[in-house]
């Protein structure tokens, strides 16, 4: 049976589904099994995500119903690809590509032409999502190793940033509130971490943050502004967390999705990626 993952438009002050809507229809990948894990977009529309089935990666141009696929199994040395993110200002597709070695792959953001490969330290672990700084600096949550590996600007290898005791419990999403601050969430204990950055680059103290209500299966997230990011839950919502101090307050924007995986921008609008043995449109009718 061939199975079809769909994304679906979160679109501002929309009162009807956007999935309906003529003009940003949903994004359906008719392939057996893909197994979608992580999306990104990119400045001119399109939105790209990866395949952890089928060691590939996937895009749709801008207005397209349908995804196609752009980065063939296995190159770059791909395998289980997990997490993918859009450097606009790099032109680079960062991708996370778990297997023997687990590995940060990168790849060209116009052609998707391999670029570079940066094994994890031990190339061992679960990478997992992606976030990137301003000043260049690459973070990626490890699951299975319970750390946050860095490349730091310039760099030619990953290190070891973090592995305090806060990241157990399968760190998963991390996005930049600004780029002294990170934040991670655990997708089995549902806790909301930030760690600060340090000036020569380390890492800080790991603070879990008081969240105004539990999370169920946090997964990925992606800043709106220094103290904002919407996250999903896999326990079916997508949320977005305002942070005052060390208080999270978590607000929910839809509820009732099936298992939802990840979330990104796209300018006043986001799409969710719906994971399971069938897609469903998501309307929400919320201001970010």
């Amino acid at each position: 049976m061939t199975r079809t993952i769909r994304l679906c438009a979160v679109m501002s002050g929309v009162l009807v589904s956007l999935c309906a809507a003529a003009a940003q229809p949903d994004i359906v990948i008719h392939e057996d099994g893909p197994n979608a894990e992580s999306l990104t977009s990119t400045a001119d529309g399109a939105v790209i995500f990866g395949s952890m089935a089928k060691a590939e990666v996937f895009r749709a141009v801008k207005g397209a119903a349908s995804a196609e696929v752009w980065i063939k199994p296995g190159t770059n040395g791909l395998q289980r690809v997990l997490g993918v993110f859009a450097d606009q200002r790099a032109g680079t597709l960062w991708v996370c590509s778990s297997g023997t070695p687990t590995a940060l792959k990168t790849f060209d953001l116009a052609s998707g032409a391999p670029k570079s490969s940066y094994d994890f330290p031990g190339g061992t672990g679960t990478c997992n999502d992606i976030a990137i700084a301003t000043d260049d600096t690459v973070y990626a949550t490890d699951t299975t190793g319970n750390r946050i590996v860095r490349l730091a600007k310039g760099g030619t290898a990953l290190e070891t940033w973090s592995t305090d005791p806060k990241l157990a419990g399968g760190i998963d999403g991390i996005t930049l509130g600004d780029d002294r601050t990170v934040y991670i969430n655990t997708f089995f204990t549902g806790h909301l971490v930030r760690i600060a950055v340090a000036q020569d680059g380390k890492a800080g103290a790991a603070t879990e943050l008081n969240l105004s209500r539990p999370l169920s299966r946090p997964d990925g997230m992606r800043s709106l502004t220094q103290t904002t990011m919407l996250l999903v839950e896999g326990g079916g919502r997508l949320d977005r967390v305002t942070i005052q101090g060390d208080n999270a307050n978590i607000e929910v924007l839809k509820d009732g999705l099936d298992a939802p995986r990840a979330v990104t921008r796209d300018g006043n609008s986001a799409w969710v990626l719906v994971g399971g043995i069938r897609a469903v449109a998501v309307p929400v009718n919320q201001a970010f």
